[in-house]
């Protein structure tokens, strides 16, 4: 569809400690968010970081709020219509509480685990006012947006597929931490060599001009 478009949001950075990058080195990461400019009404993909005690010792965040964020991209709070969190973690559900009213949508399997397990916040997730839109598999939430499930990274990861008129960019979030190592599997899928995630082949299937990263500037192109 030619009017609709996706622009990448800023919402600052977070330090990986050591122990989480698998280098034994920290490692700073973007938060990055997109937005899609939709004639039905605009949507955001992921929130930014969450104030909850103990994420910014852990973390160090360097957060851009979500007013301002949006301003950068040339959008304003009031102009989101509805939300999708790629997963519930803190660092990509952390404005949703600013967004109240807003239908988000969420796998229900993600939506479990933020309720039941430690690994997540889920004052981020339940605030008051939160309108939770629970998927069970792929969706398209409006014409022209997909979503379509990618676990990994968590069980109810999801990536958001768009349809726009220079071609289809998927908004891949966390699927893979960086454009890298979402080549290396691609490329991995098309010579049956390793094992790439069981639901690549459908993202592939959709022929995407671009794939972008929740933590990575890095766009991945064919």
């Amino acid at each position: 569809m030619s009017d609709i478009a996706v622009m990448r949001v800023d919402f600052g950075y977070f330090v990986r400690p050591a122990e989480e990058t698998g280098t034994g080195s920290a490692r700073a990461e973007p938060a990055l968010g997109y937005l899609i400019d939709h004639p039905d009404g605009r949507i955001l993909v992921d929130t930014g970081m969450g104030h909850v005690p103990g994420v910014d010792a852990h973390y160090r965040p360097r957060r851009v709020a979500l007013g301002e964020a949006l301003a950068v991209a040339g959008s304003k709070i009031d102009d989101i219509r509805y939300v999708v969190n790629c997963h519930l973690h803190f660092d990509h559900c952390g404005g949703n509480a600013e967004l109240v009213g807003r239908p988000v949508f969420t796998q229900r399997s993600e939506l479990a685990l933020a309720r039941t397990s430690a690994q997540y916040l889920a004052a981020l997730v339940d605030h008051p006012g939160a309108v939770l839109e629970e998927l069970d598999g792929e969706a398209e939430i409006l014409p022209g947006v997909l979503i379509v499930p990618t676990p990994g990274h968590t069980a109810g990861h999801q990536s958001v597929v768009v349809v726009t008129g220079d071609g289809t960019v998927i908004v891949a979030g966390q699927s893979h931490d960086h454009a890298t190592a979402f080549t290396g599997d691609v490329l991995g899928h098309r010579a049956g060599v390793g094992v790439s995630p069981p639901w690549l082949g459908r993202l592939l299937s959709l022929d995407p001009r671009q794939v972008l990263f929740a933590h990575d500037n890095a766009v991945w192109t064919p």
